[in-house]
Order: structure tokens, then C-alpha cells, then sequence
């Protein structure tokens, strides 16, 4: 295990006393977090009920995507007490970290931890934002996605990419590449498998029918959690949304025993949800006192004299959507 090189601190703590602007990001309109309002595909249909979450870090990006609520897997038990359609239903989750790199047109992901295992979005994202509304489209032209940004109040802006989790006691490896991002009201968790099956490039689903009733090995492949959060530095993060089935109304993790190493990584020593104690080592993409997420973007001045002139019927039956 590694030695800390510094005192344990909360998380907020550790942003006042080492605050690290990233030099190299994504636009700020990107920022924060949004839930798709609707995805619409070449063919006319349209899917506004799978539960999507995109949560934005200046360099990385955590992605979420269950089905609605009714759904759902909600209950947690020992992984051999599932049946069969719900291992059907919990292969195809989706939840991924990776590092989001833009080219002034459009966004790309490189380097995913991902708990499917092949690539189910493989075409790049242009971008262009409207006020909360941020429009991904795909080059090939089969889809077209409607993203909200959620509301926030100003708050801190951290994240960090999960190198490695490791037990304190012998240093077992249980958790390998990852994510932490905290986005003023709202945060969200990665926590990579400790190692990926053989025949990645099949998919997720085939796994796990294939390892029905067999604890050890669904433990193994569901050994992975996205998970997303709200709440605030002060009285920690709620879990909305998870992989896991029973990780809803739980903490989302432990805000203190962090540490800044001296070769300029992060730190936690915590216990994981099981009680054993573990150290998590993260590298810093962000560690920002102050951020905000504004629901608005700019436009040209004759535009929005224009908007002003017809309000009257523009604006009648205007609102926030979320």
C-alpha cells in the first residue's frame, strides 16, 4: 500500500487547501449534469422513459442509463438468489467513466471503464447548446439526443479518475480505473471491476446467463458500480441511481479521509460498503472552490430583441424543462 503523505481531511478540506483549475478542458457550456430529455431515431421513433445521465468533469465524463423505475432490479441479495430475468434485466445496464476530449466540433471518449463490455456507443458526439437544452447528434445519422441540464446552485467542481482500491489489510486489488465527480448538487461515483472477464468483446448478457446461480463468478462481473447523487458538500451525497440494485437512499461515499500524496495523487483511507477498510488512489482532473451552471446561453443582440418583440406569443407557454 502506499503511504500518505499527508493529515486525513473531508473532501472539502482538501478543495480549500489544494485548489487545481484544469489547464486543458471541455467547453463550459458542457459542465454539470443532464438527464436526456429524449432520444429520436432514423427510423421515427422515440424513446423519452430509459433513465440517461451524463455528468460532465473537465476532462471526463460519467454516463449513466437504466430503464424507467418500474423497470428496475430494486431489490439487493446474494447474486445466486437471482433469477433469471433479472440477471436479464441487469445485463443491460449501462454506466461508464471515461476521458472526453474536444476538438471544437465534437466530443470523443477515450480510454472507458465501462461495465459493458463492448462499445455500445461508438460514433463521436457534435455538440451544440441552446439554453438548458444540448442537442448530441450522430454523424451516421441514425440518432438524434435532447439533453437538460439539471439545475444547480453555484458550488464546488472536483474530479477525480480512480487509478486503483485496495484493501488495507494484505492490499488486495478491488477495484480497478474509475471516477469520482462532484458537480455542486449532485455527484457521481465509478468504480471499475478489479478484472475484466475473458472474451470482452462479448457481450455483458452472454456472461451473466452463462454464470446464472453462480455467486462467485456474477460477483465478479457485476463487481462494478456508476452510480449518480445529489446533495451537497455539507451534508453529503444521496444515491438516486445506481447499477446496484439497493444503492438508491445510501450514501454515496464517505466525504473525509482524504490526502493529497506527494506526487501530487489524492488519497482516501474509508470503509467500503461492506465495512472493510480500503485506500482509494485518484489522479486530479479538477479542484474547483466555485463553479456555476447557468441555465441560459448567450445570443445575438438583434435575436434577442427579437424574442423581447414577440413574447407575447414565443413565451406564452414557456417553462423550465428538465
Amino acid at each position: 500500500m502506499s503511504k500518505v503523505q499527508s493529515r486525513t481531511m473531508h473532501l472539502g478540506e482538501l478543495l480549500q487547501a489544494h485548489a487545481f483549475p484544469s489547464a486543458h478542458h471541455v467547453p463550459d457550456w458542457m459542465m454539470g449534469l443532464y438527464r436526456r430529455h429524449c432520444i429520436a431515431f432514423a427510423d421515427g421513433t422515440s424513446d423519452t422513459e430509459t433513465q440517461v445521465f451524463w455528468l460532465q468533469s473537465r476532462n471526463f465524463s460519467i454516463d449513466l442509463r437504466l430503464p424507467r423505475n418500474n423497470g428496475l432490479v430494486a431489490a439487493a441479495k446474494p447474486w445466486a438468489q437471482y433469477a433469471e430475468a433479472e440477471l436479464r434485466v441487469l445485463g443491460q445496464y449501462e454506466g461508464w467513466v471515461a476521458q472526453s476530449v474536444w476538438d471544437g466540433k465534437q466530443l470523443v471518449w477515450r480510454e472507458p471503464t465501462a461495465l459493458q463490455l463492448h462499445d455500445r456507443w461508438p460514433e463521436p458526439a457534435p455538440l451544440q447548446r441552446v439554453g438548458n437544452c444540448m442537442i448530441e447528434f450522430a454523424p451516421s445519422g441514425i440518432y438524434v439526443e435532447d439533453w437538460r441540464l439539471q439545475p444547480s446552485k453555484p458550488g464546488p467542481l472536483i474530479g477525480l479518475r480512480l487509478t486503483e482500491e485496495r484493501e488495507l489489510a494484505g492490499g488486495k486489488l478491488r477495484h480497478r480505473g474509475g471516477g469520482l465527480i462532484v458537480s455542486g448538487d449532485y455527484a457521481g461515483l465509478v468504480l471499475g471491476r478489479a478484472q475484466e472477464p475473458e472474451q470482452t468483446q462479448e457481450p455483458l448478457l452472454r456472461h451473466v446467463l452463462a454464470a446464472a446461480g453462480d455467486a462467485a463468478a456474477l460477483g465478479r462481473l457485476f463487481n462494478f458500480e456508476t452510480s449518480i447523487a445529489r446533495g451537497s458538500m455539507a451534508s453529503g451525497y444521496e444515491v438516486t441511481h445506481s447499477t446496484l440494485p439497493g444503492r438508491a437512499g445510501q450514501a454515496l461515499l464517505p466525504l473525509d479521509g482524504f490526502s493529497l500524496g506527494a506526487d501530487g495523487t489524492v488519497h482516501q483511507r474509508t470503509e467500503a460498503a461492506d465495512g472493510v477498510a480500503v485506500e482509494r488512489i485518484f489522479t486530479i482532473d479538477a479542484l474547483e472552490k466555485q463553479y456555476a451552471w447557468p441555465q441560459a446561453t448567450p445570443a445575438t443582440a438583434p435575436s434577442q430583441a427579437w424574442a423581447d418583440r414577440e413574447a407575447a406569443t414565443l413565451k406564452r407557454y414557456t417553462r423550465a424543462l428538465i
